[in-house]
């Protein structure tokens, strides 16, 4: 298993906050913490396990010059489009979302594509309307929000595309990995 330097962070992170917990609040604090740690995993880990399955799922049933074609960096204004479509109708959280970005990502998608996904996914997500924002905000400021959030993605995908291309920013291949 290889750890990026994003991983040791995290791995160091816990180590530390667990060390200034134990230390400062004592072993019974610590104890609660990493009960509510481990708690909060098996709650998770379906969702997670649910979710890594399907992205290897999708890797293998996605071809990948469809993807390339559809989603890649030659798809243009119809790959930001058709990526947004896709955010907006993918239901969960991002146990779900994320596995399949990845999946997106090794079968071709460009940075572009990518990011207009999340952002349709997290801004202008359908389910989210009907299951939370229309029942606890009402209908006239939900649709409100929803249509002008609907620019938002495929604007970021430029954005995304535009400083990959032009600024020294470095977006590491995973298909080559």
């Amino acid at each position: 298993m290889n750890m990026s330097k994003s991983d040791y962070l995290f791995v160091f992170l816990a180590c530390f906050t667990g060390f200034i917990c134990f230390f400062t609040k004592g072993s019974d604090s610590f104890a609660s913490a990493f009960g509510y740690s481990f708690n909060l995993l098996v709650l998770i880990l379906p969702t997670l396990v649910g979710g890594l399955l399907l992205s290897g799922l999708i890797q293998q049933f996605i071809d990948q010059d469809k993807i390339n074609k559809a989603l890649g960096e030659k798809s243009g204004f119809s790959g930001l489009i058709f990526a947004t479509l896709a955010g907006v109708i993918t239901p969960g959280g991002p146990f779900t979302s994320f596995p399949i970005v990845f999946a997106l990502w090794v079968a071709g998608a460009d940075i572009g594509a990518l990011v207009a996904y999340i952002a349709a996914w997290s801004l202008i997500g359908i389910y989210r309307l009907v299951i939370w924002e229309i029942p606890m905000m009402g209908m006239d400021l939900s649709l409100l929000r929803f249509f002008v959030s609907i620019p938002l993605p495929i604007l970021a995908g430029f954005a995304a595309r535009w400083l990959v291309k032009y600024l020294p920013l470095k977006v590491q291949d995973v298909a080559k990995k």
